[in-house]
């Protein structure tokens, strides 16, 4: 089956982020790949199974050029979009936030990286340890005693932004505004004038940011990415920019998800939740398998094939955009036996939550601590946590990408 004879393209629902799952299992059951317009817009060959999204992962004919991406993206997207489509499925991208590593191949990737994880240390994240702790105790303390609480709100989101705005060293005056411009960057539905003004004013900020880190560094990562160096090779001005941003809104953006998803997930799986109250030395293991139930990044970023590429009776043609679905990954019963069931003792292995093979997000470290550290601290602070509502009201963002709850009501007190 090739591009010319396949059967008619199916859409992908807009709302396919408040039940994936029933779709992509339907797909996964049918077949490795499937020619879709998915959600927003772009016609993609999405791919459903664990063994053909890890072969793709690593094939030589699969790039994530940024340089190439915007001319297919926009190609793939007016070829399946009718002429009435509204405002919400515009999709566009700045040039100048989307040169770093994610958007690479090798070697450029192998350069980028190297230099990236010579600032990104274990031991940089490692020193981050106690002052999650502190703001973990501080967003739950605020909950005490109150009837009106939103997890999301009041814990996902306040946590990983303080974090990666001390890690980036962003003031905290300018804390919520930097989270306001990267939501409108990575989220769907946006308005495309506001998309393109709030890309505008994250590329003037984290240039003068890194203008003033150079001028007085400190003992933050800015800094660090500013002066590390490898033989000789320094991250120029423009690849600063782009990757403080990438880095910056990749590592707080997609840790609250996973913090909003996890939490949800123990609320309406009440005895995972007792055996994880139970022995909270699971927790490690515990994220491992939430993660991997429950992805926040539902579907990686776009790649695209440079040549023809066969997964079993289809042929996907050269310069088509392929779409791997990390959530679909992590269902597959061929990879991890009965796959739609929450079981904390699993102990999942090669889950594809943060993505895979050669970019694996680099902030994996820090994103499990804040969630491990954050859910232990939740857990042992209120014993009587539960949803303040049915679990058939609670809704999730109408995302392309990633599974984002709006809000998720719940309760303290017993």
């Amino acid at each position: 089956m090739n591009a010319q004879t396949s059967q008619v393209i199916e859409r992908v629902p807009v709302d396919v982020m408040q039940n994936p799952y029933g779709i992509l299992g339907q797909l996964r059951a049918s077949g490795p790949v499937h020619e879709v317009v998915w959600a927003h817009g772009a016609k993609v060959w999405l791919v459903t199974r664990y063994e053909e999204i890890t072969a793709l992962v690593n094939d030589p004919r699969v790039s994530k050029d940024g340089r190439r991406m915007n001319e297919l993206f926009a190609v793939h997207s007016a070829a399946s979009l009718p002429v009435e489509q509204d405002e919400e499925g515009s999709v566009g991208f700045n040039d100048e936030l989307t040169t770093h590593m994610l958007n690479s191949d090798p070697p450029r990737h192998t350069r980028l990286r190297s230099l990236v994880s010579k600032a990104f240390t274990t031991h940089r994240v490692e020193r981050l340890r106690f002052r999650i702790e502190q703001v973990a105790d501080e967003c739950l303390d605020a909950m005490a005693g109150r009837s009106d609480i939103d997890m999301v709100r009041d814990f996902a989101v306040k946590l990983p932004i303080t974090i990666i705005c001390d890690l980036f060293g962003i003031p905290g005056a300018d804390r919520e505004q930097f989270r306001l411009w990267g939501t409108k960057l990575v989220g769907a539905g946006q308005d495309p004038a506001e998309v393109t003004e709030a890309g505008e004013k994250m590329v003037a900020y984290v240039s003068a940011l890194v203008d003033a880190k150079r001028a007085n560094p400190g003992d933050d990562m800015v800094s660090a990415l500013v002066r590390v160096h490898d033989d000789g090779e320094r991250l120029s001005h423009g690849e600063l920019v782009s990757m403080i941003y990438f880095l910056a809104v990749a590592g707080h953006i997609t840790t609250i998800c996973s913090i909003g998803n996890a939490v949800y997930n123990l609320l309406t799986h009440p005895r995972e939740l007792a055996r994880l109250r139970g022995d909270l030395s699971l927790m490690p293991a515990a994220v491992d398998e939430l993660m991997r139930f429950d992805s926040a990044a539902q579907v990686g970023t776009f790649r695209f094939t440079t040549a023809e590429i066969k997964l079993g009776d289809v042929t996907i043609p050269a310069d088509q955009l392929l779409l791997l679905s990390w959530s679909s990954g992590n269902r597959d019963s061929a990879r991890y036996p009965d796959a739609d069931r929450l079981d904390l003792n699993r102990h999942p292995s090669g889950i594809m939550s943060w993505g895979y093979g050669l970019h694996r997000c680099v902030g994996v470290p820090l994103a499990k601590m804040q969630i491990e550290v954050g859910l232990t601290r939740l857990l042992t602070r209120y014993p009587d946590l539960r949803l303040a509502v049915d679990p058939g009201e609670i809704r999730w963002e109408n995302s392309s990408l990633l599974r984002s709850l709006i809000a998720l009501p719940v309760s303290v007190t017993a």
